[in-house]
């Protein structure tokens, strides 16, 4: 089937660009490149050696989204894009609130101008807010810290709207947990610009000493070592995710939530030890003050995901770490590396 992919350069779309053409899918990617790199997709058909369609727009373009619904008979659509820094959006709300909902609601009105009825969109575990005990069902009460998380709750909330008026439309809101690792070429991987907001890419600068040590933020949480526990999941798993969500959605109509993650949970300091360990490199890091909004423990049930869509996830954290370290390791710049 022919797949638009919004935000497709991205660390999350690129992988699933890969796992697409790997499914036998025709790829058209559309991405504005403000906060991703175009080498990541020449290096998707390098990886697949099988070609796709790019269009460096701004999913806030009308007429240029139109172009591309006119010009390719579009199946179904993965909405990647979007702003995704916390911290910025703390401090820049508007324009979290204008792009990320502003472009949503131009997409899905173009899909249903094009009669395209399949949406997969990437939502995120911060739509189950502080207080929600783990392991985490879809069920769980929703809630949100931070605009960033505010985005993704109220899109959910638009497409569950939207997929009321069409009794043709299969909408699939996928929640991600921590997605870390790389492809095991380590042709791509994150790329973050400026300071890492997500532990893995840190946890890597720091080993290659394009950071000089590591902060923990907090060793006096109710947990196993006192440091924070999350789900960390590999970005390949997560891409598959996609795939089986997109096949599914043939097979179903309304619109649906699902958790992508393992299930189970890794402390700060564990992963620090494994990726020490999978590596062979030093991780320096100092303890320092909680993080306004952390919470103790967030990972999973990821096991509707498994009964309806066929999905788990299969690589566990050393892998994580070896594919982390390997795409660091080659490009200590991100795709700025010559």
């Amino acid at each position: 089937m022919k797949v638009l992919v919004t935000g497709g350069a991205g660390y999350i779309g690129s992988h699933t660009c890969i796992e697409l053409l790997d499914h036998g899918h025709e790829v058209i990617v559309i991405d504005n490149l403000s906060n991703s790199h175009p080498r990541s997709l020449e290096r998707v058909q390098s990886i697949t050696q099988k070609e796709l369609f790019f269009y460096e727009k701004d999913l806030l373009d009308k007429e240029a989204l139109n172009q591309i619904f006119q010009t390719h008979a579009i199946d179904a659509v993965i909405h990647f894009a979007g702003y995704k820094a916390v911290g910025e959006s703390v401090e820049q709300p508007l324009m979290y609130y204008q792009n990320n909902i502003q472009s949503t609601l131009i997409l899905c009105e173009t899909m249903q101008r094009y009669g395209v009825h399949h949406l997969v969109f990437s939502s995120s575990a911060t739509v189950y807010g502080m207080d929600t005990k783990s392991p985490i069902p879809e069920n769980a009460p929703l809630s949100a810290t931070n605009p960033y998380g505010r985005t993704k709750l109220f899109i959910e909330e638009i497409l569950r709207d939207w997929a009321l008026t069409l009794p043709e439309s299969s909408i699939t809101l996928l929640r991600y947990f921590n997605p870390v690792g790389a492809h095991s070429s380590g042709l791509i991987g994150e790329d973050p610009q400026g300071i890492p907001n997500n532990l893995m890419p840190y946890v890597t600068q720091v080993a290659s000493g394009r950071r000089e040590i590591l902060s923990v933020f907090g060793n006096d949480y109710d947990t196993l070592d006192g440091t924070g526990v999350r789900d960390y999941i590999h970005v390949v798993d997560l891409a598959l995710g996609h795939v089986k969500a997109l096949e599914h959605s043939f097979k179903s109509t309304g619109c649906d939530a699902y958790n992508l993650g393992t299930g189970n949970g890794t402390s700060v300091l564990e992963l620090v030890k494994a990726f020490e360990q999978a590596t062979g490199q030093n991780v320096p890091y100092q303890i320092t003050d909680r993080r306004p909004g952390d919470v103790a423990t967030c990972f999973a049930n990821p096991n509707k995901a498994k009964l309806e869509l066929s999905w788990e996830a299969t690589r566990d954290i050393v892998e994580m770490c070896k594919d982390s370290w390997n795409w660091q390791s080659k490009h200590p710049m991100g795709y700025q590396t010559s």
